[in-house]
């Protein structure tokens, strides 16, 4: 075995932690909205917020880290796929770090402090919907690291920026309320 086999492991492994992970957080608070579960979609929450710092950023770093060193002794840096990997990455980070963290922070502070209210509900709604653009852009990075596209793959490009635009609508594009099941 070669170092770069080695070094891609390492890549491909922090990186599925890290998007599985978050994947399954955010399928949870996706399914407790929809049941109208208020108080799953913040334990799902809260859990994202313990977990940001401890488990989300690691994986995400060394999942960086790993990209960074393939590229820097194999695979360089001037494709164009990897430039759309590095612009993926820097969009999910941002998100987790100054969108989801401060917001499940914030989140947890107003429910120790008044408990559940209309406030807190909406914080939890601007972090799902935050949730669907980032998911979206994580799904164009996998798709990214396994096609790697060039500038002649106009349908996969295409297709990624579909998925992100629709990824923006499902996030930005129309109001959802969570609001407790009447049952």
């Amino acid at each position: 075995m070669d170092w770069y086999s080695i070094v891609k492991f390492l890549h491909v492994v922090s990186a599925t932690l890290w998007v599985g992970g978050g994947f399954a957080l955010f399928l949870l608070g996706l399914l407790a909205e929809r049941a109208g579960n208020v108080e799953g979609k913040l334990q799902a929450m809260r859990a994202t917020g313990q977990l940001g710092n401890r488990y989300f950023a690691p994986m995400s770093m060394l999942t960086l880290l790993f990209g960074l060193i393939m590229c820097a002794f194999w695979v360089g840096f001037s494709d164009l796929w990897i430039l759309i990997g590095l612009a993926g990455y820097a969009t999910t980070f941002s998100i987790g770090m100054f969108v989801f963290k401060p917001s499940a922070d914030r989140m947890a502070d107003m429910i120790a402090k008044d408990g559940v209210t209309p406030a807190v509900l909406a914080v939890g709604q601007r972090i799902m919907s935050a949730a669907r653009f980032d998911y979206s852009v994580m799904l164009v990075v996998i798709a990214d690291m396994v096609l790697k596209p060039t500038v002649h793959d106009i349908a996969i490009l295409a297709g990624m920026a579909l998925v992100v635009a629709a990824g923006a609508t499902l996030a930005f594009g129309g109001s959802r309320r969570l609001v407790p099941s009447a049952a």
